[in-house]
């Protein structure tokens, strides 16, 4: 029954954003639907290039080594995220042209908390990108291949997140 409800809250309840506008439900979307097209906003050579930045995430959201603060961090910006949307144009980020998307990335810009969002979320798909191929961003090297660089050896056996 315990591992039931860790799963249950693992799969669905970490990723489901509830949106509110005022005191009412206005939408419930994905925090991985909205971080794949933050990202894609954020840089978007890395969906060209196949790399896998949102399934990073997930896997930080997931990790035992990541601080409590820091997941909770990333969920309320994603959260913030969409709220800002709602505020701003009536829908979702996801749902918006990206023209929208970029008015709405920079009016959370000018707020310490987007700021410090935008920040964490460009060193994630970094991170993602360019680290090695074990860590579940960097598909097929990637990053590396656009960068024309070769990873080091001894390479990691097994992934240390």
């Amino acid at each position: 029954m315990n591992s039931r409800r860790i799963f249950l809250k693992a799969g669905f309840l970490s990723t489901a954003i509830f949106v509110m506008n005022g005191c009412e439900l206005f939408s419930v979307t994905t925090s991985q639907d909205t971080i794949r097209v933050l990202q894609n906003d954020l840089f978007p050579q890395a969906k060209k290039l196949g790399v896998e930045t949102s399934r990073y995430i997930e896997i930080i959201l997931r990790h035992a080594r990541v601080s409590e603060e820091d997941k909770k961090f990333i969920k309320n910006g994603v959260k913030w995220l969409n709220e800002e949307s709602v505020l701003m144009y009536k829908t979702t980020y996801v749902k918006l042209l990206f023209s929208d998307r970029e008015e709405v990335l920079n009016a959370i810009s000018k707020k310490k908390w987007g700021r410090s969002f935008m920040k964490e979320m460009t060193s994630y798909l970094f991170e993602a990108m360019l680290g090695d191929p074990i860590y579940g961003g960097n598909n097929n090297e990637a990053g590396w291949k656009w960068l024309k660089f070769t990873g080091g050896n001894p390479r990691p056996k097994e992934a240390y997140l």
